[in-house]
């Protein structure tokens, strides 16, 4: 689960990480008045969004080189920024094309920077351990910077039975050149990152960057959170800082009957059971010249009514053109719970697009056979590069279809 940057800052700052003065705000006279009590001569106005990129994004009305992170050095700037980002869709390299709606922005105290560090946490799959990723050129150009120069990239695994001491968070701040005088605050901020890691069951925390200030200050200039929705079962006060509003359709109901549900730009609805056989069916569709509409896993746990409600947020997206079940049931997932789920969600929701269903393992003869008994007009695969193949071919005849009835209303109307 991800949350906005003024909500990780609150975070930050009720663990002791040091943050600029700051508030956020819905409205052009919220922002300006944020700005007056924090007073001085210049502010940094950002856009609240789930995305990255944000300084290099743009609005589509704005003039260009105006992202969604912009300095003003007056309240009339303040009152500009905040106008234009308001309620207007920031585009930037991690958005959807169309963008995301700025529903808030963030007012904050502008610091003069000396130096920008990079310091970030999260699960290195390869150790199986919580891992401090560092450098000492931090900032906007972060991604580029471990691209062209990985040796300027220092990593640290964290031994889960030992965490992480004073003795190793202040060889990492040495290792990032850090003054004297600040070394002791970078090391401070580097062991509480781990501590609210472990603390709110995160799965990545990241600053950049940890500012050096000319004033000698060691600041935390942004900051992303993101937690493991697995245990926010533990959480409920992280559980309430969901923004609702940043989930795009059918993201929100997958949410409520724990679905792991990302919508995507193609027009092939996608279920499998697990993430590796989900991610390997968006692969396939890929492969075989086709655009999944979405990444459903469906965890093997499921009983018949989730994955009915899993099929229903397929049907319920009018993009799609024809539906990929691929399913291994294997142990606790049987072929035979996904193929009652087919045939209640068709009595409720009667398919409108074709359905390949791919179903191996267990039960799966049996499942094969009910679903042919039960009506459903299904096109069964025998394995992943057949189904994905039917679903391709069969998402073209379906735009075909609907191009050729399109033509003939129009021509009916015209006629």
């Amino acid at each position: 689960m991800h949350i906005h940057e003024y909500q990780a800052k609150q975070l930050f700052a009720e663990h002791g990480i040091p943050i600029p003065e700051g508030g956020v705000a819905s409205t052009i006279d919220e922002a300006l008045q944020i700005a007056r009590d924090i007073g001085g001569g210049a502010w940094v106005v950002k856009a609240q969004i789930h995305a990255g990129g944000r300084r290099a994004g743009h609005f589509e009305d704005a003039p260009q080189g105006e992202g969604g992170v912009r300095i003003a050095r007056s309240i009339t700037d303040v009152e500009k920024a905040a106008k234009q980002m308001l309620g207007n869709a920031l585009i930037t390299t991690q958005t959807r094309p169309s963008g995301s709606a700025v529903e808030r922005v963030y007012v904050e105290r502008a610091c003069d920077v000396q130096s920008e560090l990079y310091l970030g946490m999260l699960v290195d799959r390869r150790s199986s351990r919580v891992t401090l990723v560092a450098s000492a050129a931090g900032g906007v150009n972060i991604e580029s910077i471990a691209e062209k120069h990985p040796e300027s990239i220092i990593k640290y695994a964290i031994d889960p039975l030992e965490g992480l001491g004073e003795e190793a968070a202040r060889s990492m701040a040495s290792k990032l050149a850090v003054e004297k005088e600040q070394a002791s605050v970078t090391t401070r901020v580097i062991q509480t990152m781990y501590e609210m890691f472990v603390e709110l069951d995160a799965s990545l925390i990241e600053i950049n960057p940890l500012a050096i200030t000319t004033a000698g200050e060691v600041i935390a200039l942004d900051a992303t959170l993101t937690f493991d929705d697995n245990a926010l079962f533990r959480h409920q006060d992280i559980l309430a800082l969901r923004d609702q509003a940043e989930l795009h359709l059918g993201e929100l109901e997958a949410v409520q009957h724990g679905i792991n549900y990302v919508k995507l730009d193609g027009n092939i609805g996608c279920l499998a059971s697990g993430a590796g056989t989900a991610l390997a069916t968006v692969d396939a569709i890929h492969l075989l010249g086709g655009e999944p509409a979405n990444f459903l896993d469906v965890p093997p746990v499921a009983q018949v009514g989730r994955v009915k409600e899993a099929l229903r947020l397929l049907l319920s997206d009018p993009g799609v053109a024809s539906i990929l079940v691929n399913v291994f049931g294997g142990g606790i997932m049987r072929c035979d719970t996904i193929a009652d789920a087919i045939i209640m969600a068709n009595r409720e929701t009667p398919l409108k697009v074709p359905l390949v269903a791919r179903l191996a393992g267990t039960n799966a003869t049996f499942a094969i056979r009910r679903l042919k008994d039960a009506g459903p007009d299904i096109i069964f695969a025998t394995d992943l590069a057949d189904a994905a193949d039917k679903a391709v071919k069969a998402a073209k005849q379906t735009k075909a279809i609907q191009r050729r009835s399109w033509w003939q209303r129009v021509r009916g109307v015209s006629g």
